[in-house]
């Protein structure tokens, strides 16, 4: 789905005739927060944000990996697989599964460390630990079935908790107040926008900012050049301001709902138009591999943008999940 534009905006009509309905979804939601989950084998670090739509939780769980990789630690990601059809627990394995087996995510993640999709997180965990000895889950930080040992709550800096209001009012997936006890560091990605204290971030949260950067080498072929922008990821605002930053001239832009499965007809009519007015089509990783997995050959018309998550005083945030972790190994 697409994330409605009221949600980001000052309450209004429309999040006010819905609060009724955000009522009584942010107190089940706060009801489900209180089940008490099941411990996993290994340490489990989960990368979750507050709201539905996009936030950046991709990036910083690859981030996560790469520094538990680098550690010496044997990172697993565990992802509930959102677009695919697989409920597993299963493995991901790029040469035979496509996003519509196990969702955009868990391809990108593949290319890390190993990927186990599995609806039911606590199966997901089980095989991860025959895997690896740590576990990094994409999302689910509302999800109690499993219990975390360290939780990062990522949040948009522009957007922030938009309105302040539960779905479907507004973008909360559970009441502020409710989430907060689930959350050890916040991680800002983006320049300016909210401060902490209109989170009502409690004080004894650390909370840290980084920035997503594109890849140098895709940066420098965009400069000057004249593009078609589409992305269906929960913010592509965020896409297009990255891509007229790397210096790209965009002609027009397309949204599409988050995780969105394309038709050739749609990819057709980009490159149609790409052709007759000597543009470059241009997407998201996500968007790509989405892409890739349904048309390979169309996919070879279209021109990528990578992002990858740079942490201010990274070596503080990196210490502070190792404290947990060496906590957890000890127990």
């Amino acid at each position: 789905m697409r994330a409605p534009s009221f949600w980001w905006k000052p309450p209004g009509l429309i999040s006010a005739l819905l609060t009724p309905l955000a009522s009584i979804y942010g107190a089940a939601a706060q009801a489900r927060l209180k089940k008490q989950g099941q411990k996993a084998e290994i340490p489990v670090i989960c990368v979750g944000n507050l709201v539905a739509g996009g936030a950046g939780k991709t990036p910083t769980a690859v981030f996560v990996a790469q520094w538990l990789l680098r550690s010496g630690r044997r990172p697993v990601f565990v992802s509930r697989g959102y677009g695919g059809r697989l409920k597993g627990p299963v493995q991901v394995d790029p040469a035979r599964h496509t996003s519509s087996d196990c969702g955009d995510e868990p391809l990108l993640l593949a290319k890390i460390a190993p990927v186990i999709v599995s609806r039911d997180r606590v199966s997901g965990a089980s095989m991860a630990a025959r895997l690896g000895d740590c576990i990094v889950m994409d999302d689910g930080l509302q999800n109690p079935a499993l219990l975390k040992d360290f939780s990062i709550a990522v949040i948009d800096a522009e957007a922030g908790i938009g309105n302040g209001y539960c779905l479907p009012a507004g973008p909360l997936r559970a009441p502020l107040a409710a989430q907060w006890p689930l959350v050890d560091a916040v991680l800002l990605i983006g320049e300016g926008g909210v401060h902490p204290d209109i989170l009502s971030v409690p004080e004894s949260i650390p909370v840290f900012r980084g920035l997503l950067e594109p890849d140098p080498h895709q940066k420098s072929g965009l400069k000057g050049l004249s593009v078609f922008a589409f992305a269906g990821i929960g913010r592509p605002s965020k896409f297009f301001t990255t891509l007229a930053d790397c210096g790209a001239v965009i002609e027009e832009r397309r949204e599409f709902p988050d995780h969105h499965p394309y038709s050739e007809n749609e990819l057709l009519e980009i490159l149609a138009v790409c052709r007759a007015k000597h543009w470059t089509a241009v997407t998201t990783a996500k968007d790509f591999i989405r892409i890739q997995g349904a048309f390979r050959a169309i996919a070879e018309q279209i021109k990528v943008l990578d992002v990858s998550l740079a942490v201010d005083n990274a070596s503080q945030l990196t210490d502070f999940i190792s404290q947990k972790l060496d906590l957890k190994l000890s127990a």
